[in-house]
């Protein structure tokens, strides 16, 4: 009864004071729209990033004079790596091969080469999760001075790009979610506050009938959490918008828009965020005032 009775007085003071509410309901989505659209940004490209790992592989040149106990302890060193996955001996028949399958129609110009130019390799795949300048450079290190070795190349230059790009984005995610996230909580807080102070003569009308703390809290706390779940929901409703015109309307235009990952967790997370801090920060608005 006490529950539905604050209900009730949460959404006549929405009804009375619908301009403020409607103010403040507009900022939580905007503000909930931004964060979506960062954290988006922010996925997609930890999402791309994360896949070229997958192609990458460090190539050991070995020396044509190598003797096969030289190369099987190459070999042994590699996989011994926490980070290795596995280790690919590749002749250099079978290079030569897969050059001219890669070359296609251009092979032709490999014919009049006479003996092989390729050496012998090994081809060392990491585990997806291990994959980084710090693993790769580690395993560089440990065998660069082994007999028998020509040769290493890592594209070390675009591993280090690729996360420095990864580590950067997030940083950058992280402070712009902790920013939008404070920046809500003050609008909630202060709307909250303000229509606290409008009401001081019916809450010391409350208090002369008897009415305990949680009475007199429950109803902010409810208009609090209305602010900000309608905050998310016209946030979520602006997002899938926005996601419908860029995948569906302009992809025709820029195909690599349909690359464009929408979670579908996002859905439920975006209303849930805004009921979340719609009360945190009516919870935080009526817990500094005293009364």
């Amino acid at each position: 009864m006490t529950f539905s009775y604050s209900f009730r007085l949460a959404l006549q003071s929405i009804l009375r004071e619908k301009w403020i509410y409607l103010l403040s309901v507009m900022t939580i989505a905007a503000g909930l729209l931004f964060t979506t659209i960062t954290v988006l940004f922010v996925y997609n490209i930890d999402s791309a990033t994360k896949k070229l790992p997958e192609k990458f592989s460090v190539m050991l040149y070995l020396s044509d004079t190598i003797s096969q106990q030289e190369r099987d302890n190459i070999i042994t060193t590699v996989q011994k790596d926490r980070a290795v996955d596995k280790a690919v001996f590749i002749p250099k028949d079978q290079a030569l091969k897969e050059l001219k399958s890669t070359l296609k129609d251009s092979a032709f110009i490999l014919e009049g080469l006479g003996e092989n130019p390729l050496p012998d390799s090994l081809e060392i795949k990491f585990k997806s999760d291990a994959v980084g300048p710090d693993a790769v450079q580690r395993l560089a290190n440990s065998v660069k001075d082994m007999k028998g070795i020509q040769e290493i190349e890592y594209g070390e230059n675009f591993l280090s790009a690729v996360h420095s790009l990864r580590t950067g984005m997030k940083t950058i995610g992280m402070t712009i979610f902790i920013i939008m996230s404070v920046g809500m909580l003050f609008v909630c807080y202060s709307t909250v506050k303000i229509l606290f102070y409008r009401k001081d003569r019916e809450i010391e009308t409350y208090k002369l009938l008897g009415a305990t703390r949680s009475f007199i809290r429950t109803p902010f706390l409810l208009e609090g959490a209305v602010i900000g779940f309608a905050g998310g929901l016209l946030s979520l409703i602006g997002i899938q918008t926005l996601y419908y015109v860029l995948v569906f309307r302009l992809s025709a235009t820029f195909p690599l828009l349909k690359l464009i990952a929408f979670p579908i967790d996002l859905s439920l997370a975006i209303p849930l965020s805004g009921l979340l801090i719609g009360i945190t920060g009516a919870a935080i608005a009526i817990g500094r005032i005293r009364y």
